[in-house]
């Protein structure tokens, strides 16, 4: 199991960085560089066991709090971001981060689900799960880049819209369902990137593209698997027979045609050099805008519209 290994290529990882440091002050290496040798032996050993790797692992891959959240990508792959807030209705929910930046020069407007790297940023955030306010938010700046002829970057990383009273009464399925029928309908190029989790509508208010590329241990889904599970069998624990029969794995939906391209991620996800992964995402952003750049705004639109229409046939 992926977790097993990654637990014990995390503990080879820090005997490995403390020879190396003990090596850098001593003159005398010999004896350190054989041991530093062999503990770099075996972790080449166990990162090689995760190639093959079952959905359940992609499952826990995407899950895994060392991924890379959106103001990373933004701060690696953008220049010039100046974050937008507030949905001009209600207030500014904080696990949709939003605004304008300049993409190899190109102006954009990148949006995506924002998750925390500490308990205190995941309370806040609630996790990456937006309330109505975050979609609105995120339509409002679809619109204006539309008006203003910028392509849109969306970031996927939920486990799905917060499912809170409060949502409910604000309108949470209106406001995926409005920008579902919006997005379908946009002017300007619109790439959605699916990071980490990608779960039920949650994930689909942003994921109205033209084209999609999914992180190699990326998910995308009707719903957690611990949810299937849950309705299908009344059994959570079986997640993992869940997690085969969805077909929610990248390498599933490519073939499927729902997705254009999977990214790469270094060997044992991309918490494992997140510096890797920025240059191989950064590259096949570039590819895809630049063909759909190549596009008017009623031949994006209509692209968009067949994409989704053959999905299933």
């Amino acid at each position: 199991m992926i977790k097993d290994i990654l637990k014990e290529v995390g503990e080879l990882d820090l005997k490995i960085d403390a020879l190396r440091g003990e090596n850098a002050e001593d003159e005398e290496m010999a004896s350190g560089s054989e041991t530093l040798a062999e503990l770099e032996t075996r972790r080449s050993e166990l990162l090689s066991d995760c190639k093959e790797l079952t959905a359940a692992d992609r499952v826990f891959l995407a899950r895994h709090q060392g991924r890379p959240r959106i103001d990373e990508y933004i701060s690696e792959l953008f220049t010039d971001f100046f974050e937008q807030r507030g949905d001009r209705q209600c207030s500014d929910d904080e696990s949709i981060l939003g605004g304008i930046a300049r993409y190899k020069g190109i102006p954009v407007t990148v949006i995506g689900h924002r998750k925390g790297s500490t308990l205190e940023e995941n309370m806040r955030f609630r996790f990456g799960m937006p309330e109505p306010d975050g979609y609105r938010k995120a339509l409002r700046l679809m619109k204006q880049a539309e008006k203003f002829g910028r392509p849109i970057i969306t970031f996927i990383d939920t486990p799905g819209a917060y499912p809170g009273k409060e949502a409910e009464e604000r309108g949470q399925g209106e406001a995926i369902a409005r920008n579902l029928a919006e997005m379908s309908g946009l002017t300007v190029p619109v790439i959605s990137v699916v990071t980490g989790e990608g779960s039920s509508g949650g994930a689909l208010g942003l994921g109205v593209a033209n084209h999609i590329l999914m992180l190699e241990n990326a998910v995308y889904s009707v719903l957690s698997p611990e949810g299937f599970a849950s309705i299908l069998w009344k059994d959570s624990s079986r997640s993992g027979e869940a997690c085969d029969i969805m077909k929610l794995t990248a390498q599933d939906l490519l073939q499927d045609g729902v997705v254009e391209e999977v990214i790469p991620e270094p060997l044992g996800g991309a918490q494992r050099d997140h510096q890797q992964l920025f240059t191989a995402l950064d590259a096949a952003l570039e590819r895809h805008l630049t063909q759909l750049c190549k596009m008017n705004g009623k031949a994006l639109a209509e692209q968009r519209y067949k994409k989704y229409r053959q999905i299933g046939q």
